[in-house]
This record gives C-alpha cells, structure tokens and sequence, in this order.
C-alpha cells in the first residue's frame, strides 16, 4: 500500500534515505555521527540503524579504534545487496565492469570485436557480461541493473540507432527487445557521450553545474548536453551529434546521415587532427598521440595545437550561442592529450568568438568515462529502488 505524506512510515523511509546517502557519501559512520548530521536523537538514530541492519542495507564495518572514550561501531553500507553492469561498446570492443552498491568495481571484462559481422550481437554482449560477473565470482541472479554506452543514440519512435553507421549488428530494430529479454533485468541503452557527461556530473566537475556541456573528442567528435540538471537527447536521440556541424573553414557535407560526417568532423576530427601535425611535420600513428607529440615539440608542436584549439573554438562557439551553459568539460583522449595548454588556448581562443563566458574545465573522470556513467547511471535507478524502504521491497537481488 502507498504510503500518505505526513505519515510515520514515510517519514522513516525520508530519514533512512537521508542516512544512506550520508552512509555513501562519507564512509562508515557511528550513530552518533549519523545523528548529528541527520539531526535525530540517539533513540530515533538507534532504531534506523537497527532497522536498516535488519533490512541488510547497511552493516558494522568495525569500531571507531583509538578515538578517546569507548570504541563505537561504525555502519556502513551493504554493498553486496546490488549489483549493477555497465558496458562500453565501440567498433573493436565491449568492456564491461560490475559494480556493488556503494559504487566499487568488482569485476571487469573486455571482449575484443574487430572486424566483427552484423551478426551475434545480444551473444556478444552477454558473453562481456558473464566475464565481468565471473570476474566478480558472482553469478547472474545477483544483477539488478544493466546500462550501455554506444555511439550514437537509439531513436525512441523507431527503437534503431542513428549517428552510428560504423557499429555493425546494432542496428536491428528489434534489438533492444532481444537484449532485454536475454540480459533478464531492467536495462538501459544510452549514448556513449551522455555517459561520460552523467559521469561528470555525479563524480567530476559538474556536480555543482545545472547547465553544462561535454564536448568530447576522440576519433570522432560528440558532445553531451545537460540542461536545468537532465540530460537533453532531443526528439530522436541526436541532440548532442555535433559532428554534423556545419561550421566556417570546412566544405558544406551534404548527405551527411549517408556520409556519418560534417563540418565539425572535418574541421576537428581524428583524421584531420592527424593531418594538421602530419602537416607541421609531427609523426604519429593516432590523432591522440600526435597531439600528446605536440604538447612536448616547441615550434611545430605549438603550431598544431594554436590551430586544434581554433578549430574546436569555432565549433564550441556555435554551440555556446545556442546553450549558454555555465561549463564546458573538455574530454575524450584526443582532446585530454593536449592538457592543459590546449584548454588554455581553447578559452582564450572562444573568449573572442562567443558573446557568453562558460568556465573551460579538462574533465575530472580520467580513465573510462562512459564506462564510469554507465555504472553511475545504473546505480542512481538501483539505488532509488533499493533505498526505498518505505516501498513494497527494499531488497536486492540476494538470494
């Protein structure tokens, strides 16, 4: 039965929530500790405690050892009650990591897909998936949420991926049903670059931004927008496609659904980053170690990046104009390489080209970001579930 505002049993379920999240947030916790933040009294303290053990949310992670008085216990909070996958999907791989509730990694698993067939795709996926959980030594009933990252986007009026033409067997509209069904609990599919934007925002630098935008820069170039704290994916789950651009100092892409590209693309791409230090004389095999060649080669080295920042400027412009975000996290491996210098000069460089003044930040999520999102948006839907204790189960999968 629902439970009415005002009532005890609500009002429990809002302090218990409060208490797990302080539990998250900070560690193991003594009751007097939680009371204090919570504001509750020792026996209202005691009796959530006593009822958040029984509901194996939380348990006794010890004594508080050398602090003056007698030790007290500390709780914290149950990770093994949940557990949560997320997936990163490119061309070449799936890499796959669990999480338990609290947020830790306990198992990881990569799959090598090169040159792959439009073929075996819900196979593959599960086969990452099984070698996280084994890697874990958990087995598949202790899944509560799945959530992958892949290029592009999943149009909700059609179920088929747009923007993504150069990821075979992910096309099928009917594969988001077949994943479902083999994966056997909630799943969620969501751009790779949203990800490592949800990423940001929960454990980087956006936590205290509302209205912020991720450009990312790999070989291909994306950005993620978050408005008013929620992600914007637009009416068919493109918004954020900034490839397509159309922008001063590149030919006009017609066709470019056919072409998977356009004006920003062409302009900052990994192939013309490529080009641009092969151009100055630089030698490298990726655009990312070519721009990491530039950071450490004075004279031609600056050249290159004076030229990448301007590029990513004008594209950054267009986009300001429309969004006026209070942020932009510069990320992706092509972009990062440049460290701090390339943001420096990319600031400098917007500072004239744009009427608003967004502060520039290199993302804080260093290694796998969208694999980082995808467990943080796994476990944010987890967690409102698992958390609720003043709904029909507070329990995860743990039988």
């Amino acid at each position: 039965m629902a439970s009415t505002p005002g009532t005890p049993r609500l009002l429990r379920a809002m302090n218990d929530r409060a208490a797990l999240d302080l539990l998250l947030e900070q560690g193991p916790l003594s009751r007097t500790t939680l009371g204090n933040l919570t504001g509750l009294s020792k026996p209202t303290a005691s009796q959530l405690l006593a009822r958040l053990e029984s509901a194996r949310l939380v348990r006794q992670s010890g004594t508080s050892a050398g602090r003056p008085g007698p030790n007290a216990k500390l709780y914290e909070i149950n990770g093994d009650i949940a557990h949560v996958a997320g997936l990163d999907v490119t061309p070449a791989r799936i890499h796959a990591a669990i999480a338990d509730l609290t947020g830790k990694v306990v198992g990881r698993y990569e799959l090598p897909t090169p040159g792959r067939t439009a073929k075996g795709t819900v196979d593959r996926v599960m086969k990452a998936i099984d070698g996280a959980l084994g890697d874990a030594g958990l087995t598949k009933d202790r899944l509560y949420r799945v959530s992958i990252g892949t290029p592009g986007g999943f149009d909700p009026t059609t179920g088929r991926l747009r923007y993504a033409t150069h990821l075979p067997g992910w096309h099928d509209p009917h594969l988001l049903e077949e994943l479902a069904r083999a994966i056997a609990v909630p799943l969620e599919v969501e751009n790779d670059v949203n990800l490592a934007a949800i990423a940001e925002q929960r454990i980087g630098h956006a936590q205290d931004s509302d209205n912020f935008v991720l450009l990312w820069g790999e070989e291909g170039i994306g950005a993620a927008v978050v408005i008013n704290g929620r992600l914007h994916r637009g009416a068919t789950g493109g918004a954020g496609e900034v490839a397509f651009l159309p922008l001063p100092g590149t030919p006009l892409v017609r066709n470019v659904g056919r072409n998977n590209a356009g004006g920003f693309q062409e302009l900052a791409g990994g192939e013309s980053v490529l080009a641009l230090a092969r151009s100055h004389g630089l030698r490298a095999r990726t655009a990312q170690a070519a721009i990491a060649a530039a950071v450490n080669t004075p004279g031609a080295g600056d050249e290159v990046l004076t030229e990448f920042a301007h590029r990513l400027a004008v594209g950054l412009a267009a986009i300001v104009a429309v969004v006026d975000p209070e942020l932009i996290v510069l990320a992706g491996g092509v972009i990062t390489a440049g460290g701090e210098r390339l943001r420096a000069l990319v600031q400098e460089e917007l500072a004239d080209l744009a009427v608003p003044r967004p502060r520039l930040l290199l993302t804080a999520i260093t290694t796998d970001p969208v694999l980082s999102g995808a467990l943080q948006s796994a476990l944010s839907t987890t967690r409102d579930t698992v958390f609720d204790t003043a709904g029909p189960t507070s329990r995860g999968r743990t039988d």
